[in-house]
């Protein structure tokens, strides 16, 4: 009599391989911020070189993550996006009267409060702008990059000469809140108050990006309309209201990033946005189009990197970031997160 064998148990599906995280640009990152330290020879000066440097690459972090989103996301190469910085700054001198008691006031819970309710207007008026210029110039422009760079570049001119027409050609004035002046010091040690101010805002801007692209559905419908747009159109979702919506969103940081590039300057004119749109290209092409990952590391380096050999070098502080970019792009040649690994 044959013996019934047990059937054969169900194969276990094995587990989908996890997406690797990539540690390398982290590593080289802390790597260089160590090797720094010989070459300065002095623990303290080396610490507020450290945190002066991580603050400027909050700032420009948050001034080039709209960018990234529109040039990554959208395929859109929008060289205007210096104009909502200058127009972000510019939003902010309007409420230096409004806000004169919070400004002057020495509590730090009144200082933070100001730089909110100034955040919150900037945002406001460059997230409208923003929708506007969509509608304008980059709208006829898809498709098309060498269009979409000279009609971005001639409406950020368009947009610079109105700002001088309402508001002057004067300097512009952006105090900063008394709480917030002067610095902390631990030992010989000094850190001043607006730079962990800076850090903070641009770590809760990095945070929240990160988890709106990579954990919500919107996040997800963005990403899927950039990989295949006629398939999420098929599924009934407006590709074009998305992006939209992207790019008064990549507006409305360049805002952000202009009034904490404001108060850090104090004193600015209608360039305080075009000053800066190298450094801003350099650290879109280093992070990896589209990366907000690759974005933040790129602002890192650029600023860890311009602060220590404008200490160490100053004949060499203008072309740093250009070395850095040179040797970056040797090393990886799509940037340091390309956005198909993040």
């Amino acid at each position: 009599m044959a013996v019934l064998e047990p059937p054969p148990a169900a194969a276990v599906p094995e587990p989908l391989p996890g997406r690797q995280r990539d540690w390398l640009p982290a590593a080289m990152i802390v790597g260089f911020i160590a090797l720094a330290l010989p070459l300065i020879g002095s623990v303290p000066t080396w610490i507020t070189l450290t945190v002066a440097a991580l603050a400027m690459g909050m700032m420009l972090f948050i001034m080039a993550s709209g960018l990234t989103l529109v040039f990554g996301l959208m395929d859109v190469m929008n060289l205007g996006h210096a104009a909502f910085v200058a127009v972000g700054a510019y939003t902010a001198t309007l409420l230096v009267a409004p806000l004169k008691g919070l400004l002057a006031s020495p509590a730090v819970g009144a200082g933070l409060a100001a730089i909110a309710a100034v955040i919150v207007a900037a945002m406001a008026v460059t997230a409208a702008l923003g929708w506007a210029y969509e509608r304008l110039f980059v709208r006829p422009a898809y498709g098309d990059h060498l269009k979409q760079i000279l009609v971005t570049i001639g409406a950020m001119i368009i947009i610079e000469q109105l700002v001088l027409v309402l508001f002057g050609v004067n300097q512009m004035l952006l105090p900063l809140p008394e709480a917030v002046r002067g610095s902390i010091v631990i030992g010989e040690v000094g850190v001043e108050r607006y730079r962990l101010v800076a850090v903070g805002v641009g770590a809760v801007v990095f945070v929240a990006l990160t988890l709106l692209l990579n954990r919500t559905r919107i996040g997800l419908l963005i990403r899927a309309g950039v990989e295949n747009r006629a398939m999420v159109e098929a599924l009934g979702y407006r590709v074009r209201g998305i992006f939209v919506g992207v790019f008064v969103a990549g507006s409305a940081l360049a805002g952000l990033g202009g009034v904490m590039w404001a108060f850090y300057r104090e004193q600015f004119t209608v360039a305080i946005g075009a000053e800066v749109l190298v450094q801003m290209l350099i650290i879109v092409v280093i992070g990896g189009l589209g990366s907000v990952t690759g974005c933040f590391a790129g602002a890192m380096l650029i600023a860890l990197a311009s602060n220590y050999v404008s200490f160490l070098l100053p004949d060499l502080a203008l072309v740093s970031s250009i070395l850095v970019m040179t040797g970056v792009l040797l090393w990886r040649p799509q940037g340091l997160y390309p956005v198909n690994h993040h």
